[in-house]
């Protein structure tokens, strides 16, 4: 009856209350530097089988398809979209972009994992003890740990991960540090944390870590940003074609309610 078509569209109603949840996640974000844009999947629910494919009838001939009535949809997982984004040139000496594959490196507190976390976000600062950091109000400190010195006049990051500063009289520049940047088998199976941070689960393999451009890793690019790649204009489709699905299983509900009111109604 028009209980399973209730059940359906109510099912329906929640899978896309949940992706206008990620659709409004992704356009808020679309400003935040090294964000990558999620996307919600759906995948159909189980269905009642009323009749099976090849069922004999009284002549013995076999129906060439079945009678199944399904039971909705939910999603069944959101999927990030680790494209790179566009380059933003800041010229600042401490705002890096990886150019290709990998994730910075950042040490985080222990209970979210194995106190190391993922990041493309490349706007780096320096913390009180001059130690390079994400420039946010956590400050993650870089691992392994980048310190420049305070009467540098000058820092590179060269493309391959290495810090050099100049000094004082120095003719030469000096090599303080080295980024390391880590690749995964299934990025997408990482967990998303906040903070433009990511930390590694079983989905996503262990890290595979080592210098930048080398092993099909990126390479760097000092003074430029890596913008978030949501396109606002796809999430602007996608946030007007959830809400005409939303109307439309509504009125599926409004149909329904009015098919079992008319069966309550029924005299004999």
């Amino acid at each position: 009856m028009a209980i399973t078509a209730l059940q359906s569209a109510a099912s329906a109603l929640s899978a896309l209350n949940t992706a206008l949840d990620v659709t409004a996640n992704n356009l808020a974000n679309v400003n935040t530097t090294g964000f990558k844009a999620s996307r919600a999947n759906f995948q159909d629910l189980l269905y009642i089988e009323k009749s099976p494919p090849g069922a004999e009838n009284a002549s013995g001939d076999q129906a060439p398809t079945g009678l199944y009535v399904g039971l909705g949809t939910k999603v069944s997982g959101t999927q990030v979209n680790f494209t790179t984004g566009n380059p933003q040139t800041t010229s600042q000496p401490l705002d890096v972009m990886i150019d290709g594959l990998g994730f910075f490196r950042v040490s985080v507190q222990p209970e979210l994992g194995t106190g190391v976390a993922y990041t493309r976000a490349g706007n780096f600062a320096l913390n009180r003890d001059r130690q390079m950091v994400l420039a946010s109000d956590q400050g993650r400190r870089v691992d392994p740990p980048i310190e420049i010195p305070e009467n540098a006049v000058s820092v590179k990051i060269d493309a391959d991960g290495r810090v050099l500063v100049t000094s004082p009289g120095s003719v030469e520049p000096t090599e303080v540090g080295r980024f390391e940047i880590a690749n995964f088998v299934n990025p997408a199976g990482l967990k998303q944390v906040g903070e433009n941070l990511f930390v590694e689960t079983v989905a996503s393999g262990p890290p595979i870590a080592g210098n930048p451009a080398e092993e099909n890793r990126g390479q760097l690019r000092q003074g430029i940003l890596e913008s978030s790649n949501v396109d606002p204009t796809t999430e602007l489709i996608t946030l007007i074609r959830t809400q005409r699905a939303f109307e439309m299983n509504s009125q599926t509900i409004r149909a329904a309610d009015d098919t079992l009111r008319e069966v309550a109604q029924l005299r004999r």
